[in-house]
């Protein structure tokens, strides 16, 4: 598959260049570097003796940097408009909270330095109810984006369905991916033109489609003694609503449990929104889309350690979860 979606960059060069990006920022910000994990960027964790930070290195081919400055207007209107506990952007010594550092080949990299937030991170091995405030924190964010009055030059990266499982798709083409057999992909084929039908008539009004996280995975909320708090906003834009829900599943919508997990959700958003008949009857739509999107992305992103764990039978489970849903069914916990 194309490299496009892929950073060139080994772990010693990334590294190397978080140092070089960390002298930009005042004395007192500069330590210890250990690198974290590696998707769309690399994230570090920076530990100096009375401070942590996280350090993002973004990959090329992805966000430009206003596209990123988007991304940091939205976190501080979160916490000036709603207190929510969000990653705080800091500056360089010049002012900078997007820094862009050039590479001998003539690529650049952006980089930002956030205040590190402190919390405990639920996984899908602890009580289902998780994901009932996750559902909470989910609703909360989509009031906010359908009453926040953008600011001018704002700009974030668009998740259609072209953009996610199309040929040109954001994360590369699921029909490349190794090892699908041709009546697999002929089978997923047919999921995503319907899905793309559903969609089309559905439609993107302004109650239905907006600025969402398009990552809200457990791994991205942190509990912290009373209250919630959310991380890792690389992947925001403008998209459907109710695609969060379908993110909050991710890697996992065959596990027995997921269904539960999609009842504790849904018991957590109406806390605090809504979703109609319509929105509720898209579920199982953006479900399958969301699952078909992150099979381009395994193949794209084989090397790094989600991939890695999820193991040989992932696509397996993903042409199991199709037949469920091409039959009429919820896709979820297909083993």
């Amino acid at each position: 598959m194309s490299l496009q979606q892929n950073d060139s960059l080994s772990d010693q060069a990334v590294t190397q260049l978080a140092r070089q990006a960390l002298q930009q920022y005042p004395p007192e910000m500069q330590g210890s570097l250990h690198l974290l994990c590696r998707s769309e960027n690399a994230t570090f964790l920076v530990q100096t003796s009375n401070s942590r930070y996280a350090l993002r290195v973004h990959r090329e081919n992805y966000h430009s940097h206003i596209n990123i400055m988007g991304e940091l207007m939205w976190l501080d209107a979160l916490q000036q408009d709603t207190g929510m506990v969000t990653p705080k952007a800091l500056p360089t010594i010049k002012g900078e909270r997007v820094l862009t550092m050039r590479l001998p080949d003539g690529s650049h990299r952006n980089i930002v330095l956030f205040q590190w937030i402190d919390g405990e991170m639920p996984t899908v091995q602890l009580d289902p109810r998780a994901f009932r405030q996750l559902g909470e924190v989910a609703g909360r964010l989509h009031q906010h984006s359908r009453q926040w009055q953008k600011p001018a030059g704002f700009q974030r990266i668009v998740w259609n369905h072209e953009s996610m499982v199309g040929p040109c798709a954001h994360w590369g083409d699921w029909r490349a991916s190794p090892g699908l057999p041709r009546e697999d992909a002929l089978l997923l084929e047919a999921a995503v033109n319907c899905i793309g039908g559903k969609l089309r008539a559905y439609g993107q009004t302004a109650r239905r489609y907006g600025l969402i996280h398009a990552d809200l995975r457990l791994t991205n909320l942190l509990l912290h003694k009373a209250g919630t708090r959310v991380i890792d906003f690389d992947d925001c834009g403008m998209g459907w609503f109710v695609h969060d829900i379908a993110t909050a599943m991710s890697f996992e919508e065959h596990c027995p449990l997921a269904p539960l997990w999609l009842e504790n959700w849904l018991q957590g958003y109406e806390l605090v929104s809504h979703l109609d008949a319509q929105d509720e009857a898209m579920i199982p739509h953006m479900i399958m889309q969301r699952r078909i999107q992150m099979t381009a992305w395994m193949a794209t992103h084989a090397n790094t350690e989600i991939a890695r764990n999820l193991g040989a039978h992932w696509l397996e489970h993903t042409v199991r979860l199709c037949r469920r849903y091409l039959e009429g069914s919820m896709p979820l916990g297909a083993v």
